[in-house]
């Protein structure tokens, strides 16, 4: 959790930083949020990898804690040997 909040936090700091320069620049209204979000997006691409595998990382670990939990319970389903078969 803490680093898909630091990684969503860096993003929108960019973001923010990009739709200012653009400001300044001269550009307005549609144009400045699109640009912003694209030149925030390459950006972040390159500066924040190390914080997006951190981020994915923690992500699959917590899919794979779930899905072990899941097997987890459906072993102990089927070995009690309540089931009856029709």
């Amino acid at each position: 959790m803490r680093s898909t909040l630091a990684y969503t936090s860096a993003r929108i700091l960019l973001f923010v930083a990009a739709t200012g320069v653009l400001y300044l620049v001269g550009a307005r209204g549609l144009l400045l949020l699109a640009l912003a979000l694209l030149v925030s997006g390459i950006v972040s691409f390159v500066v924040l990898s190390r914080q997006r595998d951190a981020m994915s990382a923690a992500f699959t670990g917590r899919i794979h804690g779930f899905r072990g939990r899941l097997d987890a319970g459906t072993r102990a389903e089927d070995g009690d040997g309540t089931h009856e078969r029709i």
